[in-house]
C-alpha cells in the first residue's frame, strides 16, 4: 500500500467515527460562527473496543484490519487487538470539517479522568491540511487501566465533542511476574527446587585479568579474547550461575494472557552467570551488602568489573547477569588470567543465532522475531527484569569461599543501572519493593523514541518503516527519513511531506504495543526516596527529551540529577557513558554520587559549590530539547 492510500484509509477510519463512536454534539452559543470549521470525530475511543471480561478494564480493542498495510503493520494491529485498552500516551486524532488553526484547535482539547477531576491538555501537535485532521498527545502520561473523557470544545459552528476511552493495564504483565516469583509459583512452574547461587570461581582482584571468550555457534567459534576490565584493589572476583524461571519463547515473546489472570506460567527455566566483585577483607556478620549492577546495550555481566570500583572501596559488594540477547552465546567462557596460569570457566550467554550467519553479536537476541517484530525488545526487557529479581533472591546466606561464613548478604539489597540498565532498571524498581534503593544512570523512554531521536539507533527506526513499506527518504540514506513529529513543548507542525503522517501513526502504534515493557510506564509506581537519576546534558544515546518522559511520567524531577557536559572541556563529547568510560573526573563524581546513595540513602552533589553537576536539576525544561545538533525530523 502507498503512502498516500494508506493517508486515505486512515483519514476514512477516523472519518467514520462520527458515525460508529459514541460522540456527543452540544451547543455553544458563545462560539457560534456558522461556517466555520467544528470537530466531528475523535480517536481514541472505547467503541473500538469489545467487551471481555477477562480482563482488568473489562474491555480489549478491537482495531479494524481492513486496510492495515503491510504484514508488519497488519501484525501489529492484530497485537493490539489483544490489549485491554488503548496507550498511556495515546496518538489522539480529532477530524474537523474544515480547516482550523492548529494552536487554537490544540487549546481547546483536555483530558480528563472519568471518575475523578485530574485532567490535562496536549501538545506535540500535527496539522493534516490533506485529511483536516489535528493530531496531538496528552501533555501528561496518563495512567493505567483508567477511563478519560476526551472533549474538544465548541467550535465556531457550535459544536463541542465528547467521548470516552480506556487505557490499558500496562504495568500488570510484569507484576504478574514478580507475583509468581514472590509466591513461589514461578520456581515450582520451572522446576527449580530453591533459589541460589553455584559458584565456579573465587579470585584474588589484584594481578587478575579478566576476559571474555565469545560463543557465536559451533562451526564457527570466536576465540578472540574481550578484555573486560582489571582491578588492583584487594577485592575478590566470583564467577557462577543461577536458575531462574524463563516466560520467553523462541521468538523473544512472552505470552499474552487475559489481565485479569496471573499471567503465563513460566515453561522451563534457564541458566544465568553471574559476575561479582566484593570488596577487600573479610566479609561483615550476615555478609557483604549488595548491590546489582545492569549493563548498558551491548554489554554483558562482565561490565560489572568497572562499575565496582567505588563500591568495593565502600564496603559494597556488586553483582550482576546478562541482558536477554546479551554475552554473545550459550557457549562463551570466562578467561581469567592469573600471570601464566589460565582459568577458563562457564560464561551461559543470553544471544542467540537470528540471521543465519554463524555468528551471535552482542544484542542478536534481545528484539521479538517474526510476525510478533514490532514488540521488539518489550517482552527481552520485561523477562530481563525478572532474571533481576531472581538473582535478588537467590543472594542470601552465600557461602563464596566455602569457609562456613555468609560473604552475600540478601537483605537490603540495592541496584544501579547505566543507560539500558537503566532502562530496566526503572521497570524492576517499580515492580518488586525488594529492591531497597536504586540510581538509574542517564536511562529514557519509551525505547521507540529513542531509537527515532538518537543518531545511534535511528537506523532500527528506519529499518521498521523499510519492512512496513513507509520509508519516505530521498537522500539515499537509511536514516533520511521525515517523521514531521514536533518534540513536547514545541509548537504544531503541519505536515507537508508525503508520508510523515502515516509514519507517526506507524510509530505511535509501535510504542502503543510496547509500552507493557517500557520504563516510562513503571516510574510512577517509584516512591521517590527510593532513587536517584542521573541525566547527561546532550546525551545522543539516549536523548534528554526521553529522560524527560521517563523523570516526568514518575515525577521524579527531585531525585534527579543533572550532569554538565557542556560545561566541561569535554563538551563536544557525547557524555552518555561519562559514568563507566568517561572522563576520569566525570566518573568518579558519579560513581560517588551513586556509592553514597547505595549505602547511606544520602544524595550529595559531587562538585560541591561547582556547576558541573545540579543536584537536583535546576530546570526541568533543559531536558526538553535534544540538546545536540538535531537528526533531521522535520525538513
Amino acid at each position: 500500500m502507498s503512502s498516500r492510500s494508506w493517508r486515505r484509509t486512515t483519514a476514512s477510519v477516523v472519518g467514520t467515527l462520527a458515525v460508529t463512536f459514541a460522540v456527543t454534539a452540544t451547543a455553544t452559543p458563545a462560539l457560534a460562527k456558522p461556517g466555520k470549521a467544528d470537530p466531528i470525530s475523535a480517536f481514541p475511543s472505547d467503541s473500538l473496543t469489545v467487551a471481555d471480561k477477562g480482563q482488568l478494564t473489562g474491555r480489549r480493542v478491537n482495531l479494524p484490519l481492513e486496510g492495515c498495510g503491510a504484514p508488519i503493520s497488519c501484525g501489529l494491529t492484530q497485537h493490539l487487538n489483544q490489549l485491554d485498552g488503548f496507550d498511556l500516551d495515546p496518538r489522539i486524532a480529532i477530524r474537523f470539517s474544515g480547516p482550523v488553526d492548529p494552536a487554537e484547535a490544540a487549546a481547546r482539547i483536555t483530558l480528563q479522568e472519568a471518575h475523578g477531576g485530574w485532567r490535562t491538555g496536549v501538545d506535540r501537535v500535527v496539522w493534516d491540511p490533506a485529511t483536516t485532521t489535528l493530531y496531538a498527545h496528552p501533555a501528561k502520561q496518563l495512567a493505567p487501566g483508567t477511563t478519560y473523557k476526551l472533549r474538544v470544545q465548541g467550535g465556531p459552528a457550535n459544536k463541542s465533542l465528547q467521548d470516552t476511552f480506556t487505557t490499558m493495564s500496562a504495568t500488570d504483565g510484569l507484576l504478574d511476574l514478580r507475583r509468581q516469583i514472590d509466591s513461589g509459583q514461578a520456581f515450582k512452574d520451572a522446576g527449580i527446587t530453591a533459589p541460589g547461587l553455584m559458584i565456579d570461581g573465587v579470585f584474588p582482584t589484584a594481578g587478575t585479568l579478566v576476559q571474555l571468550v565469545a560463543d557465536v555457534t559451533p562451526d564457527a567459534p570466536d576465540t578472540a579474547a574481550r578484555n573486560a576490565g582489571f582491578t588492583t584493589n584487594q577485592g575478590t572476583y566470583v564467577f557462577g550461575s543461577y536458575l531462574a524461571p524463563n516466560w520467553l519463547r523462541p521468538d523473544v515473546t512472552i505470552q499474552q494472557t487475559p489481565t485479569r489472570d496471573a499471567g503465563p506460567k513460566a515453561p522451563g527455566s534457564v541458566r544465568l552467570p553471574f559476575v561479582a566483585v566484593l570488596p577487600p577483607g573479610p566479609a561483615p556478620a550476615g555478609g557483604w551488602p549488595v548491590a546489582v549492577f545492569g549493563h548498558g546495550f551491548t554489554g554483558n555481566a562482565t561490565n560489572v568489573i568497572t562499575a565496582a570500583s567505588t563500591n568495593m572501596q565502600r564496603g559494597i559488594a556488586t553483582i550482576g547477569t546478562n541482558v536477554v540477547g546479551h554475552g554473545f552465546g550459550p557457549d562463551g567462557a570466562i578467561r581469567v588470567v592469573q600471570g601464566p596460569r589460565v582459568t577458563n570457566l562457564p560464561f551461559y550467554g543470553r544471544g542467540v543465532d537470528q540471521d543465519g550467519n554463524a555468528r551471535i553479536d552482542s544484542t542478536e537476541g534481545s528484539s521479538a522475531t517474526g510476525a510478533a517484530s514490532a514488540q521488539s525488545s518489550r517482552d527481552a526487557l520485561r523477562q530481563t527484569s525478572a532474571d533481576i529479581m531472581t538473582l535478588m533472591r537467590s543472594l542470601g546466606g552465600t557461602d563464596v569461599d566455602k569457609n562456613g561464613s555468609v560473604d552475600l548478604s540478601g537483605n537490603d539489597v540495592t541496584y544501579f543501572g547505566q543507560s539500558f540498565g537503566g532502562i530496566y532498571g526503572t521497570m524492576l524498581t517499580g515492580v518488586d519493593p525488594e529492591v531497597t534503593r536504586s540510581v538509574l544512570n542517564v536511562p529514557g523512554g519509551p525505547v521507540t523514541e529513542i531509537a527515532r531521536l538518537s543518531p545511534s539507533f535511528r537506523g532500527l527506526t528506519a529499518a521498521s518503516l523499510t519492512a512496513a513499506g513507509l520509508h519516505n527518504g530521498s537522500g539515499g540514506t537509511a536514516q533520511d527519513f521525515q517523521e514531521q513529529m514536533p518534540l513536547r513543548g514545541e509548537g504544531p507542525v503541519t505536515a507537508t511531506v508525503e508520508g510523515a503522517v502515516e509514519i507517526q501513526d506507524f510509530l505511535a502504534r509501535s510504542t502503543w504495543l510496547s509500552r507493557p515493557g517500557s520504563p516510562e510506564t513503571f516510574a510512577p509506581l517509584i516512591d521517590p526516596e527510593r532513587v536517584l537519576v542521573q541525566v547527561a546534558f546532550g546525551d545522543q544515546t539516549v536523548p534528554n527529551p526521553t529522560s524527560y518522559t521517563l523523570v516526568d511520567a514518575g515525577n521524579l524531577w527531585s531525585r534527579t540529577s543533572l550532569y554538565r557536559n557542556d560545561r566541561t572541556a569535554n563538551a563536544a563529547n557525547n557524555p552518555h557513558s561519562f559514568l563507566l568510560t568517561g572522563p576520569p573526573a566525570a566518573a568518579a563524581a558519579g560513581q560517588a554520587q551513586i556509592a553514597a546513595f547505595l549505602g547511606q540513602g544520602q544524595v550529595i552533589d559531587p562538585d560541591g559549590a561547582g556547576n558541573v553537576w545540579e543536584v537536583p536539576v535546576s530546570d526541568p525544561a533543559l531536558l526538553l530539547p535534544l540538546n545536540y545538533p538535531q537528526p533531521a525530523l522535520r525538513p
